[in-house]
C-alpha cells in the first residue's frame, strides 16, 4: 500500500506564440521576367528587412481567424502537453480527433482573445507570469525547470502562456460583458436554502463536467465523439485534461469541477446517471439540452450532514529503509521490531529520536483531511486516539512507513448550515456559464476562419 502525504496539485493548460518573418514584395512576376533577361550581382539586390524572429521550426499556416494565424507548431505544442497530462496512453487514431479539437479550441481562443481587444482588454505580461509561475508551483518546479520540463513535452513556456493569457482575457470579457447582464434574486436564493433544509441528510455529489455543444443535425456525431472520450478517460485518461481542451462549459478552465451539486440541480437527464456513480466513476454520454454532457463524480455526502471523513489530521510519518534482498521473514521481523518500538516511543515527540535509532526518515503533514487518505488507513486512523500510531506497512522498494496521529481537527466534520453568498455565487456561476456558451457561439458564427 502506498501512502501520499503531500498531495499535488496538478493543473495542466497549453496553446502557443509565434515567430513570424515578411515575405515577398509585390510585383514578383515582373522581377522574375527582368531577371530572366539580365545578370544582377549581389550589390543589385536590396537590403533583406526582417520582421520578428525567423523560425526555421516554424510550419505553415493550418487556419486563420478573422487575420490571426494558427500553426502547426501550435497545434503539436498543445497536443504535447495534452499527452504529457495524459502519461502518453493515446492511440494514433485518437491523437488525430485530438488534433481537430485543438483547432477548434484554438479558434475559440482567438476569437475570445479579439474579442478581450474589441473591448479594449489588455492582460498585462506580469500576470500573465505570476500565472506561470505558480502553475510551475503546482508541479513543484522552478520556471526554469517548468519551461524545460515543458519543451520535453513537446510543448514550451510561450505556448502555456499563451493559453493562460486567453484564459485571463476571457474571464475579464464575460465579467464585464455578461455577468452584469446576470440577475439571481434573494427569493430565488432563500427557495433553494428552503430546499436543502428539506433535503437534510439526502446525498449530495462533488461532480465535474465535460459539455459538449450540439444541434440536432450534429448530435449523432457529437455523441459519437463524447463516446470516444469516455473510452480514453475509462482507460486512464485525465478526466481534468479532456476537460481543459473539449469542454465548452465554463469550468472547462478548472478541469470542469462543478463543485458540490444535489440532485434536483442537475439536469433531469443527468441527475439519475450521477446519482447511480460511485467516486471515481464518469459517466456514459448523456444527451442534455444544447448538447452532450459527460459527469464524473468526485465525491458523495450527505446534505447538511456530519461527515467524519471531512476531519483534518495533523500526522507524522516514520520511514524506515530496507536492505536490499531483504526476504519476507526479515521483512516481517522489522514489522515488529518498529511496531515494539513505535509503542513506546511517547507518541510523536518521539518520532524524530526513533528515526534516528533506526536510520529512518520523518516526514509531517499538518493539515491532511481523513478523506484523502486509503480506506485502510482511514479506518485505522478513525479508531486511533492522539499519540497513537498505525502499523507499519510498506514495500521493499520503498521502505516501511508508520503514520502517528499527531492532532485532528472536527470542526469541519460538524454539519454546516445552508450560505447564502455560497449559493448566490453558484446560482450566479452557472447563468453566466449559460450566457458564456451563446456569446462565444456568437463569435463563432460572424467569424472568418480560412483553412489552409
Amino acid at each position: 500500500m502506498k501512502v501520499k502525504l503531500l498531495n499535488g496539485l496538478y493543473a495542466t493548460t497549453l496553446a502557443t506564440a509565434m515567430a513570424t518573418a515578411m515575405l515577398v514584395p509585390a510585383g514578383g512576376g515582373a522581377l522574375l521576367a527582368q531577371a530572366a533577361s539580365r545578370s544582377f550581382s549581389a550589390d543589385d539586390l536590396p537590403e533583406l528587412a526582417v520582421m520578428g524572429d525567423v523560425d526555421p521550426t516554424l510550419r505553415k499556416a493550418q487556419a486563420i481567424v478573422n487575420g490571426d494565424v494558427i500553426t502547426d507548431t501550435d497545434i503539436d505544442q498543445r497536443l504535447g502537453l495534452v499527452l504529457a497530462a495524459n502519461g502518453g496512453k493515446i492511440d494514433e487514431a485518437e491523437k488525430q480527433r485530438l488534433r481537430l479539437q485543438i483547432i477548434r479550441n484554438l479558434i475559440d481562443e482567438k476569437l475570445q482573445l479579439q474579442e478581450a481587444v474589441e473591448n479594449d482588454i489588455r492582460i498585462s505580461e506580469a500576470d500573465v507570469t505570476r500565472s506561470f509561475e505558480r502553475v510551475a508551483q503546482n508541479f513543484k518546479r522552478t520556471p526554469a525547470q517548468f519551461d524545460e520540463y515543458l519543451r520535453q513535452s513537446g510543448s514550451s513556456a510561450n505556448s502555456l502562456k499563451a493559453q493562460i493569457r486567453a484564459e485571463m482575457a476571457w474571464s475579464r470579457v464575460l465579467r464585464r460583458k455578461v455577468e452584469p447582464m446576470v440577475n439571481v434574486g434573494d427569493d430565488e436564493v432563500q427557495q433553494v436554502i428552503d430546499k436543502l433544509n428539506a433535503a437534510k441528510g439526502k446525498d449530495e455529489y462533488h461532480v465535474g463536467e465535460i459539455f459538449l455543444s450540439a444541434t440536432p443535425e450534429t448530435l449523432n456525431a457529437v455523441m459519437e465523439d463524447a463516446a470516444r472520450i469516455v473510452g480514453q478517460i475509462r482507460g486512464g485518461a485525465s478526466f481534468v485534461a479532456y476537460a481543459r481542451q473539449f469542454s465548452e462549459a465554463s469550468t472547462a478552465g478548472i478541469g470542469g469541477d462543478l463543485g458540490w451539486v444535489r440532485g434536483e440541480q442537475l439536469n433531469d437527464a443527468v441527475s439519475p446517471a450521477v446519482a447511480a456513480l460511485n467516486p471515481g466513476q464518469i459517466t456514459d454520454p448523456v444527451a442534455v439540452p444544447g448538447g452532450v454532457a459527460i459527469m464524473a463524480l468526485l465525491e458523495k455526502r450527505q446534505v447538511l450532514a456530519a461527515d467524519p471523513l471531512m476531519a483534518q489530521l495533523s500526522l507524522k510519518q516514520l520511514t524506515v529503509p530496507l536492505k536490499p534482498n531483504t526476504t519476507e521473514e526479515q521483512a516481517r521481523a522489522k514489522v515488529q521490531e518498529i511496531g515494539a518500538l513505535t509503542q513506546n516511543m511517547g507518541g510523536c515527540g518521539g518520532v524524530e529520536a526513533l528515526a534516528q535509532k533506526l536510520g529512518g526518515e520523518v516526514a509531517t503533514n499538518d493539515a491532511i483531511r481523513m478523506k484523502d487518505l486509503p480506506p485502510p488507513l482511514q479506518a485505522i486512523l478513525g479508531r486511533m486516539s492522539i499519540g497513537e500510531s498505525t502499523p507499519a506497512f510498506g514495500s521493499a522498494d520503498e521502505g516501511l512507513r508508520v503514520l502517528v496521529l499527531c492532532g485532528r481537527d472536527d470542526s469541519a466534520v460538524q454539519a454546516k448550515a445552508p450560505n447564502f453568498e455560497e449559493i448566490y455565487a453558484q446560482m450566479n456561476e452557472e447563468r453566466v456559464n449559460s450566457r458564456a456558451r451563446r456569446y462565444l457561439r456568437d463569435l463563432r458564427r460572424d467569424a472568418i476562419v480560412d483553412y489552409r
